[in-house]
């Protein structure tokens, strides 16, 4: 597929987009999404229908002009039966910041035997066609596994990345290089497959 054309990344968060700008270096070049274009609310109940609904929200947005890429993602915690999940951003309230999310973790997960997670990420590519509608939509999710630390560990990253330890790790997310991270991350892995379907460099 040809797409030479940057694509706009649906998502307020900088730390996304500097991670996907990082994670697709030569295959896709991500831009900030502009400001004339808004995300919806989070609705669906898995992480794939919340990505869809924000490409398409903000590909609408953009008059189906321009590529949009949007991904959903979160972590999803064995002793939790799966929460925090799709409300991993707001865990710990609507306005939660990314030190409340853990802390309400932590809290939880106070004395559970079991510290199994995994983060799972999903991503929605659109891609404009003549007037204004999609002439493609791809869709990939990707997961990694691992444990919730009994508590913060290390600078880099964003989100719970301070107290997740992929398997076979003896450090957290945050405190890899940005290149040991992406070989495991689930945005990485969710990267190499969108890729993969586009037949670019970096994938599979």
């Amino acid at each position: 597929m040809r797409l030479d054309v940057p694509v706009v990344l649906a998502t307020g968060n900088a730390g996304k987009v500097r991670e996907f700008d990082r994670l697709f270096a030569g295959g896709l070049h991500v831009v900030r999404m502009p400001a004339e274009a808004t995300l919806p609310d989070e609705t669906g109940i898995t992480f794939a229908q919340n990505a869809r609904l924000k490409a398409q929200k903000v590909f609408d947005d953009l008059g189906g002009a321009q590529a949009v890429l949007a991904d959903d993602s979160g972590l999803e915690v064995t002793a939790l039966g799966g929460r925090p999940g799709i409300y991993s951003a707001r865990f710990a309230g609507e306005n939660a910041t990314d030190a409340d999310n853990v802390a309400r973790l932590l809290r939880e997960l106070d004395g559970a035997p079991d510290r199994t997670a995994q983060f799972v990420c999903a991503l929605c590519l659109i891609v404009p066609g003549p007037g204004g509608v999609a002439s493609e939509v791809l869709e990939v999710e990707a997961c990694s596994r691992g444990a919730i630390t009994l508590g913060p560990r290390g600078s880099d990253g964003f989100g719970y990345d301070p107290v997740f330890q992929p398997d076979g790790w003896c450090q957290t997310l945050a405190e890899a290089s940005p290149d040991a991270k992406d070989a495991v991350s689930h945005r990485g892995a969710a990267a190499r497959l969108l890729l993969e379907r586009l037949g670019r460099p970096g994938g599979e």
